[in-house]
């Protein structure tokens, strides 16, 4: 992939049917493992298993450009921090012309799934996650995927949100977590060959 002297994507050429894959997360490795950071490194695994080229800087994020099958794909780790993600996402979608409503999938933690439990959505609201709030934000409405991995809810109602997020689970909920991350990989290749509705079946039952 070629890059000017910014660092950034310089041109290529450009094909109608890309999909945009964002895996929510913060940059910086004291955030690496945490809950907050799981959409990050599902995002990696994808680029790991399919042979996708990158992590290559693309403005306020980092994108690899390949295929998942038939798919074209670009996938995205905003560097925004996880409240501003909107600004890389809407960056990507209209650098590569992604229709949100068909061809965006996000990736994100959800503190109201119990540990290692996926949720597939084709539309809704943020649910409270700043991510995809921002996210609602720039697209202009919550019409696109989203592949929501739970973290769980924080043990003590009275302790800080911020604090268990950006925590770094441990035992047990480590353990279904690290195997949820996989199962959100292998959710996204069935969203991109089987459509949304058919995967919602398979992993919301």
């Amino acid at each position: 992939m070629e890059t000017d002297e910014t660092g950034t994507v310089g041109e290529m050429k450009m094909d109608a049917d890309w999909y945009l894959i964002v895996g929510l997360g913060n940059p910086g490795k004291e955030y690496d493992g945490s809950r907050h950071n799981v959409g990050f490194e599902a995002a990696d695994l994808l680029i790991d298993e399919f042979h996708i080229d990158g992590p290559t800087r693309f403005r306020k994020s980092l994108i690899g450009k390949g295929r998942i099958g038939d798919a074209r794909v670009v996938v995205m780790k905003p560097m925004t921090y996880m409240n501003l993600s909107g600004e890389a996402v809407r960056e990507g979608l209209d650098y590569f012309k992604v229709d949100p409503a068909t061809h965006l999938i996000v990736i994100s933690d959800d503190i109201d799934l119990e540990p290692g439990k996926l949720r597939l959505r084709q539309k809704g609201s943020a649910g409270g996650h700043n991510g995809l709030k921002n996210i609602i934000q720039h697209v202009g409405d919550g019409n696109f995927i989203r592949v929501r991995i739970g973290v769980g809810a924080k043990p003590d109602p009275r302790a800080d949100l911020a604090d268990h997020v950006l925590g770094h689970p441990k035992g047990e909920d480590k353990e279904k977590i690290e195997d949820a991350k996989g199962r959100a990989v292998r959710a996204v290749c069935d969203i991109l060959e089987e459509g949304i509705q058919k995967a919602m079946n398979h992993y919301n039952s």
